[in-house]
């Protein structure tokens, strides 16, 4: 294929908008924790809380910003909440970019380490 022959076109600004709030969800630690666990597999929020190393009440507050941004899901099962990763393409694109940090890490980690500001 000829380079140029391909045209995208922009995304509209509510795509735009969009995209970065999601990727602004995804900017917490915690968040993204929560999410690679979850694609891994569904969990009750005590469940999620105990393999996240996060408290109870913030790994819930978490999980309700994640599920306002259809993220996440959610199902009930007698009295507990299961959780499950909503969007497989956010999956894709969280593992794309752990496989691409892990690489440069590999390769260098001073350059990674110097790119963040440590």
């Amino acid at each position: 294929m000829a380079a140029g022959s391909d045209k995208c076109t922009d995304p509209t600004a509510e795509v735009l908008a969009d995209a970065a709030a999601a990727f602004g969800l995804l900017a917490s630690p915690a968040r993204l924790h929560i999410v690679w666990a979850l694609a891994q597999s569904e969990s009750d929020v005590s469940g999620l809380a105990q393999r996240v190393g996060g408290a109870l009440p913030a790994t819930s507050q978490h999980l309700a910003k994640l599920k306002l941004a259809g993220l996440v899901g959610s199902r009930r099962e007698g009295r507990r909440q299961i959780y499950y990763v909503d969007d497989q393409d956010i999956v894709a694109v969280v593992h794309l970019m752990m496989r691409q940090l892990r690489q440069a890490v590999d390769q260098s980690p001073e350059r990674l380490l110097r790119s963040v500001g440590a």
